[in-house]
C-alpha cells in the first residue's frame, strides 16, 4: 500500500476531479504537496510515496519509483512493481475520498512524469489526463507493447530547455512518439533547468480543462 498526504476539500462530492501528483527520485509524499495554491480548490491532490527505498540506489534518503540507467531506460522491475502498486492506489481513490472522482488527473515531476506516461499508457481510460512535469517516455516493455491510438489520454508535457538530468532532447523524442500515434500532446518548454517553472502547473490545469472538460 502507498502511503499518501491529501490536501484540499476535506468533503468530496460524487463526481470531483481529484489530482493524483507522483514525487521525483529521492523525495518523499510531501514534496508536490507544495503545488497546491495553483490547483483549482475544488479538486483534492493526494501525493502516494513511491514504493522503493532509495538509498540502496543512491538517492538518498528519500524514496523512488524505479532505478534509472541512463537516457530512457530504466530497470523494468521495478517500474513494474511501482505500476501495479500506483494501480491499486487508484482504484482505492473512492476509499480515501469518501466518494468515487469522475475523473483522474494523474502526473508527477521527474521520475513521476515518467511513471504517470507509463501508466497512462499502459492502463488505457483509467486516467482522464496526464500532466508531465520534466519526465520522460520509458523505453521500457510495458510502454512499448501499449496500443497507442488518437483516443488515448491527453498528455500536457512541460520540460526545462536547459535540464542536465532529463535532457531536453528527450522531450522532444518523447514527444513526437506520442504525437506520430496521435495521442494529444500539450508541449509547453520553460527556460529553466531541472525543476517546475512558476506558472508551469496553471498551464497544466489549463490544458486539462480544456483537453479533458
Amino acid at each position: 500500500m502507498l502511503t499518501y498526504e491529501r490536501s484540499g476539500p476535506e468533503t468530496v462530492a460524487d463526481g470531483a476531479t481529484v489530482v493524483v501528483l507522483l514525487h521525483g527520485r529521492g523525495s518523499d509524499r510531501a514534496d508536490l504537496q507544495g503545488l497546491r495554491t495553483a490547483i483549482p480548490p475544488a479538486w483534492p491532490l493526494l501525493t502516494p510515496q513511491a514504493p522503493h527505498p532509495g538509498g540502496p540506489w543512491g538517492y538518498g534518503a528519500g524514496w523512488a519509483w524505479y532505478h534509472y540507467v541512463a537516457a530512457d531506460r530504466l530497470e523494468e522491475r521495478g517500474l513494474e512493481e511501482s505500476l501495479s502498486m500506483l494501480d491499486a492506489f487508484l482504484r482505492e481513490l473512492p476509499e480515501h475520498l469518501g466518494a468515487p472522482p469522475r475523473r483522474i488527473v494523474l502526473g508527477g515531476f521527474s521520475q513521476g512524469g515518467t511513471v504517470s506516461l507509463a501508466y497512462a499508457l499502459s492502463h488505457p481510460g483509467r486516467v482522464a489526463a496526464v500532466v508531465n512535469f520534466s519526465g520522460f517516455l520509458a523505453d521500457a516493455r510495458v510502454v512499448r507493447s501499449a496500443h497507442l491510438s488518437g483516443r488515448s489520454t491527453p498528455v500536457f508535457w512541460g520540460h526545462g530547455l536547459h535540464d542536465p538530468a532529463i535532457p531536453h532532447a528527450l522531450a522532444i523524442k518523447g514527444r513526437a512518439r506520442l504525437e506520430a500515434a496521435g495521442v494529444p500532446v500539450g508541449a509547453r518548454d520553460y527556460p529553466i533547468g531541472h525543476w517546475i517553472a512558476p506558472g508551469e502547473v496553471m498551464d497544466a490545469v489549463s490544458f486539462v480543462q480544456s483537453a479533458a472538460p
